[in-house]
Parts: structure tokens; sequence; C-alpha cells
């Protein structure tokens, strides 16, 4: 191959923007992200995630792997369908039905993109997929070809780029490119790069494949070493136009890339990296509140932009500092990344225009007019109990409207005892009332007041569910401040999380186990549910070396790791 400068040709137009004027935001936290362990969302979540993610003005939203399982394939159509702005885009291997997938979940999308892949590295070719360099290149440039068949947006990654040898990377990349591949990702699977590294390879890659400028390049960083956003950068610093991220670096392992993260690093450090993004800063906290309330996973206080700690100052002559000029300590404004600082106080007085726009500044998008009916509802009925309604209660109750809105069971009558010191230590009665019109009644005993809830739920509802998580935190300060519980539950090959909020946390807790099996209800309906792709894939797979169909069991978990993701089970 001769070597080639991107400068000698125009830039291609690629999802409405030239390659080189910003860097693309592809977020990956509906699909990469929610495939982590314990971070299962249903369709209703993903959907709400994906419109914060619009307002956050991400490029490209990575909704899901469609021919994984059924509720994958619902959820990219749900977005696919109601999300405008971002170009809406499905994983496929490569694999006709597969990619015939992706095609009809994204069918209604104002914009899309098939994102194919296939594994490039000695071991990936040797141990997992059996195949030889040449079929590895025949297999990618097929699945290039007929996702480009079905959609003008096609881009490909070649999973494990940084173990695969520079001269087969780069003929890998002309051909898919010379197939019409207009994106091309070389993903760090493994978390193992370091940012020299990075720097190497694409600039090996973009100055060696002779047709490099009619792709743009995606870099998409594991961050097993601690490394993913500095390694994102340094593929910025060699060209790199497209960062593949999730917010708050969910994902697989030790997670991705940030979306906060690299997005403020950007803007912050714009004197070094010359080049933005097109995302609005402001929406960076109402969105990673929001995944953190849909998955029940807590930032940690010290996570960077986004953390409770990030714009706190303990230290005396830090305090000093920034009482004199916040600059002293500080490199951005909480405002510029959406940290509320609103001095309106809301109590039982407020009125439904006030509240509703403190909802939208937490939630990050608006809320349809049945969501608020319910939420300011519930404000109402809170702000008689409590004098003042912080931003966390508030918070609280924009995401407990969706919880009070699970269905099919809710309850109807609750009472708990305890017996301190006799047997049994606790007992619960619960009143559950079904939308078929069942009203179950029943009694349990435990060694508490949460578990004898638990116990009587379970009973009343009938599904035998195992406890893998519970925990309760407070929202707000004071006597009477609310608690948040969150729940995970594991049943056969599903599991799912459910949250409740009370100022009673026995209540609350029984609201978050009765969330929870709603969902596993409605999850197991869903998968007998007759939606699913048209092309059921079922052909020879040539991604791997057996022929079985696209189960959840053999769905890869990203175009940066090559194992069966436990998420995409459920």
């Amino acid at each position: 191959m001769t070597e080639h400068s991107q400068d000698q040709t125009p830039e291609p137009e690629v999802g409405g923007a030239t390659a080189g004027d910003h860097v693309r935001i592809f977020d990956t936290t509906l699909r990469d992200g929610e495939q982590a362990p314990g971070f299962s969302m249903d369709n209703d979540q993903k959907r709400r995630v994906a419109l914060s993610l619009a307002e956050l003005g991400v490029d490209v939203i990575e909704a899901g792997f469609p021919a994984a399982s059924r509720g994958d394939f619902r959820s990219v159509k749900t977005i696919a369908e109601e999300v405008r702005g971002p170009v809406i885009c499905g994983l496929a291997r490569c694999r006709d039905a597969d990619i015939d997938a992706v095609a009809e979940a994204t069918a209604k999308a104002e914009r899309r993109r098939i994102h194919v892949f296939i594994g490039t590295s000695p071991i990936h070719r040797r141990d997992k997929l059996e195949m030889t360099e040449d079929a590895v290149v025949e297999a990618a440039v097929a699945g290039v070809r007929r996702a480009r068949a079905a959609c003008d947006d096609v881009e490909f990654s070649c999973e494990d780029a940084f173990r695969t040898e520079p001269d087969y990377l780069c003929r890998v990349v002309e051909a898919v490119i010379e197939a019409g591949a207009t994106t091309i990702n070389l993903p760090d699977t493994v978390g193992y790069a370091v940012p020299d590294d990075v720097r190497r390879i694409f600039a090996q890659v973009m100055g060696r494949v002779p047709n490099a400028d009619r792709a743009v390049f995606s870099t998409h960083c594991h961050n097993d070493l601690g490394l993913a956003v500095a390694n994102s950068l340094a593929a910025v610093e060699a060209g790199a136009r497209q960062v593949e991220c999730a917010v708050n670096g969910i994902g697989e392992r030790a997670g991705n890339c940030a979306t906060e993260e690299v997005i403020m690093a950007l803007a912050t450090r714009a004197d070094h990296f010359a080049i933005q993004t097109r995302a609005n800063t402001r929406k960076i906290y109402p969105t990673s509140r929001l995944l953190a309330s849909v998955t029940g996973h807590t930032v940690q206080r010290n996570k960077a932009i986004v953390g409770e700690n990030a714009f706190a100052h303990e230290a005396g002559i830090h305090q000093a500092g920034v009482i004199k000029n916040a600059e002293t300590y500080e490199i951005m404004r909480p405002e510029d990344v959406g940290v509320p600082r609103n001095q309106i106080v809301l109590g039982k007085h407020s009125g439904r225009h006030a509240f509703a726009q403190r909802a939208e500044m937490l939630l990050g998008h608006a809320m349809t007019r049945e969501e608020l009916d319910r939420a300011f509802a519930n404000f109402k009925a809170l702000a008689d109990r409590k004098k003042v309604i912080t931003d966390s209660d508030v918070e609280s109750l924009v995401m407990g409207h969706e919880m009070g809105a699970q269905t099919p069971w809710r309850i109807k009558t609750f009472q708990v005892s305890t017996n301190q010191g006799g047997e049994p230590a606790a007992t619960a009665t619960v009143c559950l009332v079904h939308t078929d019109g069942r009203e179950v009644t029943r009694a349990a005993t435990g060694n508490g007041p949460i578990e004898a809830a638990f116990n009587a739920i379970r009973s009343a509802t009938g599904i035998p569910a195992r406890l893998a998580d519970f925990s309760v935190r407070s929202i707000g300060a004071g006597i009477d401040a609310q608690g948040w519980a969150d729940v995970r539950l594991d049943w056969s090959a599903l599991s799912v999380h459910g949250s409740g909020v009370a100022t009673d946390v026995v209540f609350a807790g029984a609201s978050a186990y009765l969330d929870a099996m709603n969902r596993l209800e409605n999850k197991s309906a869903a998968q007998d549910s007759p939606e699913r792709p048209s092309a059921t894939p079922t052909g020879p797979d040539v991604s791997d070396p057996d022929t079985a169909p696209a189960t959840p069991a053999d769905a890869p978990s990203d175009p940066a790791a090559g194992t069966p993701s436990k998420a995409m089970t459920a």
C-alpha cells in the first residue's frame, strides 16, 4: 500500500456533516452499557434514556442489538420511531439475518446506521472464528455490502483491532471501505492499549490505507486499565472523528469511555484539541442522573464531571480560594454541565408550572402530560408530609411516576408488624390488585419487616424470583427525608431492576420489590410476544464457527469484546 494523506481530497458527507468539522459522539449506553451485569433496562427505560441522549445532542445512539432478542429488537424499533435528531444505530454480526434485523428495526428512523463487525486479530480468527485471513475479509466485505444495500450509513468495526497485525488490519479496512463502509471503528477490545499505542495504530491505518479519506475513523475504548478516556482522546489527536462512549462510563467489565468525560475534556481543553463536539453540555448532569435512576446504580461521589464531589471543596485553603475566585480550584462551572443551582423553593403552595420546570431541568427532557399529571399528584401528596421539597425529592418523583405506573400488579393495602425478640420477628400482610381484576391477599413472616414484605409479595404474585441485590439510600437530609430503595431480581434467564420511593423505608422496599416483579412479568410476556425480526437468524454464521441462530446466549458483547453478554440473556 502507498502512503496517503487525508488532506489530498475533500472529506465525505456522512451522517449530515463532513468528517473533519467536529468529533462525533457515538453513544452506546443502550447497547454496550446496558449489557453490563445489573444494568439491564426495559423498553420504556431505554426510550427515556434515548430521549435524554437526544437532548444531550449526541450524534449517534446505538440503541441495541436487534438480532439478540425480541426485547432488543422492540427497543431499537421503538427508539427509531420516537427519537428524532441523532442517527439511530443497531449492531449486527457479518450475518445476513443480523443485518436484516437492524434494517427492519430502524426502518422508521429519521436517520439510521447499520453497525457490522467481525474479529480480526489472530486469536479471534484462530480460536473464536476458526477462519482464515481471506475468509474473514470475505465475510467483512459481504456484511458491509448487504448493510449498504439497505442503508447509506454503514459502520464497520475490526474487533480486537489493537491485537491485529498492522498489515492485515490495513487490508481489512481498505476492503470494507471499498465495499461501502462510511465509518471505520478501531476498538481496544480488552482495554490493554496505552495512548501511544492508539496514536500509532490510527496514524498507520489512516496513513497507509489508500481510500481512508472516504470514511470517518472511530475509537471504542474499554476501561480495564482506567485509560478509556485517555485512549479515546489520543485517537482524536491522531485523526479519529468519532468517539464511542457510554454515560457514566458503564459497560462490559470495567466499563467504557465515559460520554460526559470525553465531551468536557474536548470542551475544557479546546486550546489543546482544537476541535469540539456538538453536545449540549448543560444536559450532561440530567442525563447522568436519569441513567443512575433507571439502572439503580448511583454515580460514585468522586466521579469526574457528574459525581457529587465534582464541584465540592472541603479543605479550608480550597474553600477560601473558591470564595474569592472560583477559577482558583475549578476548571469548569457546575452550570456548564447542568448541575442545578436553582434558588426556587418548592412546597405545598407551589404550582404545576414551577414543578414541571424543575422536573424538566432535572430529567433533561419534558414529560408527557400523563407523566406530569401523575408526578405532580405525587408531589402534592409529598408536600403535605414535608415542609421543603428538595431537588432530590423532585428527581425521585419524576422517576417515581414510572414506578407507580408499572403494571400488572399494584399495592392496595400493606401492613407490617415486628416482634422484637419473639418468633416470628416480623409479619407482613399485603393485598395486591391485578389489571385483570384479581385481588390477592397474602401474609408472610421474616427475620425483619423487609424480608417479610418481600415474602408476602412473592407469594401473592406467584413468581419465584431470587433476590440478587437490595439497597436503600436517603434522599435529601432531615428526619423527614425519603428513602429510595433499589431491588434486583433474577428469574430463569431474566434479570431486572426495580425502584421504590417513600418516607417509610419499609414501604419503599416493598414498592421496589413489586416494581421488579412487574418488570419480570412484563419481560417474560414480551419474550413470548410474536413481534420479532422477520428475518429470523437461521443461516450460516460467517462470524462464528457454528451455524446456530442469533439467540441471546450467543450474542457478542460489543465490537470491543467477543464474549457472550450476560445481560443479553435477559
